[in-house]
This record gives structure tokens, sequence and C-alpha cells, in this order.
């Protein structure tokens, strides 16, 4: 899945009050890369991300993913986009306490291309976990399970906002190798905002983000 950005603009607010985030970004995400949208807090990666994700709509500008136009979308093609070509996984996992780590994967069943769960299960590692509640398992399988519940959809695009966040170092060092492992098995193209520098080690491309604009945008040739 390539995108393309143009010109992506965009604010919160009116006036005096109104507050830049997207100042005009513009990039170019190759098919089956994991991108890094690297920056600190405020820098407008979030931002990008949601708009990327059709959560969020930008001002101006263009977004095309394998050549379509995404902002002129309608909402009902909008919802199908998201719903069959994405899927995203959070800082935080939120997942259903009330179900086993194999039913909360199974909820992201949303496509008619649906990877083997058990196959997905044995890549993520939660094979002697899955008949096990969230609260029974450790922080990082929960990840695991989050990131399991993105992709058994089989989406095209991973889009991952800060997925380390709530992570210990040794934990998120397992969850990089685990998306690594996930692009290389899958080919599945994403793109990961994170305040996180070591993520960029594992990227095929970083778009350093400050204030709403691209500081540095560089291919990665040495992938850890």
């Amino acid at each position: 899945m390539n995108i393309e950005v143009r010109d992506l603009r965009k604010s919160y607010g009116d006036g005096e009050i109104c507050t830049k985030v997207l100042c005009g970004i513009s990039c170019y995400i190759e098919s089956g890369a994991v991108c890094c949208l690297l920056g600190p807090s405020g820098s407008g990666k979030s931002t990008l991300l949601n708009v990327l994700g059709g959560i969020d709509r930008a001002d101006s500008g263009s977004i095309k993913i394998d050549g379509e136009s995404i902002e002129k979308l309608s909402i009902r093609k909008l919802s199908e986009y998201r719903r069959s070509k994405l899927g995203f996984v959070f800082q935080f996992y939120n997942l259903i306490p009330n179900l086993t780590i194999r039913e909360n994967i199974e909820t992201g069943v949303l496509s008619n291309k649906p990877l083997p769960i058990n196959e997905l299960i044995e890549t993520l590692g939660l094979t002697e976990h899955q008949h096990k509640f969230p609260h029974q398992v450790s922080g990082g399988q929960q990840q695991r399970a989050g990131i399991g519940r993105a992709l058994i959809k089989n989406p095209d695009l991973l889009l991952c906002d800060e997925p380390t966040g709530a992570l210990d170092f040794h934990t998120a060092k397992e969850v990089l190798g685990l998306l690594q492992k996930i692009n290389r098995d899958y080919n599945t193209t994403m793109i990961i905002a994170t305040h996180n520098a070591a993520i960029a080690g594992i990227s095929h491309r970083v778009i350093k983000l400050h204030n709403g604009g691209i500081k540095d945008n560089y291919k990665n040739t040495k992938i850890q």
C-alpha cells in the first residue's frame, strides 16, 4: 500500500485560539515499509496518524492510498476503507476484560480475508496464553493481543500510536521485534507514531516531526 501525502494542514480552534497542528506535511511511504513518525509530544504525529486512518479530517491537502484520494471519500466509503484496509494499535490495549485473549483477537475479524487465527496466535507468541483473560497475562502479552486484534483482518496498513509507550524497556524491545516479524511475514505496511528513538532503528523510513512540520525524512539503510 503506497501512501502519498501532499501539503497536509490541520488546525483546531478559531481566531486567537487557533492551534496549527499540521503545517504542510508532504511525504511518501512505500508499500511494505515500516515508517516511524518520530517526535516529541505536540509535534503532530498522532494527528497525522489519525488523519491517515480517516479518524480525523485534514483542513486541506491530499492523501492518496494506492492512487485513491481518501479525503474525497464519502462517510460510507471512508468507513469501509477503515474496516477493510486498516488495523489500529494503541498505547493502551483496551482489551475486553471478560473475553479470553483468543476471543479478544477474534473481535477484530471484520474482513472477508482474515488471517488464520491459530497461525497468528503462534506468530504472536500467545499459544499457551490464548485461553487466559487479560488480567491473567502481562502488559506485553496484552499488547501482543492488541496487535493481533488489529492484524486478524489482514489489513494492508497497520497504524500504531505509541505501541510501546506503556511498556518497560525489555517488553518494548520484544514488541518491536514482533512488529518486525509481522512486517516480514505478512508484508504489512506499518506507520508507527512514537517519541521512542529506538523504533527508528527498526524502520525502513524515518520521518521526524517538530511543531507540525517535517524536520527530517530519510530511508534507514542500517535496520537493526
